[in-house]
């Protein structure tokens, strides 16, 4: 989060996975204790954890990911690609002259 916001990403999704494991059993306790672990992260780090919506999901069974989840009953917010297609596009700086990384120079020959 740190290295994201360091780069100037405004916008951020957390998808908590692993929700099938047999410890956490889609537990809305869980959900809610890392919730609150990562929002105060990202508070710290300068994100508003209000605006980033946290979706339980597992990325095995396919919970949450593309539609809502049977196995979560008490999750009422978007499924991760309902999120993903709520983000607002960025605005591309297209007056301006492009510019490419340069990660290194080899010389041939």
């Amino acid at each position: 989060a740190l290295l994201a916001f360091t780069l100037g990403v405004k916008q951020m999704i957390v998808a908590c996975n692993k929700f099938d494991d047999k410890t956490i059993k889609y537990s809305k306790d869980r959900y809610e204790e890392v919730k609150k672990e990562v929002a105060s992260y990202l508070k710290k780090v300068g994100y508003n954890p209000d605006k980033v919506p946290f979706v339980p999901i597992s990325g095995w069974e396919g919970d949450n990911m593309l539609e809502a989840s049977d196995n979560m009953p008490w999750y009422k917010g978007p499924c991760l690609i309902a999120a993903l297609d709520a983000l607002d596009a960025p605005k591309r700086p297209s007056d301006k002259p492009l510019r490419l990384p340069l990660q290194d120079v080899y010389k041939i020959g």
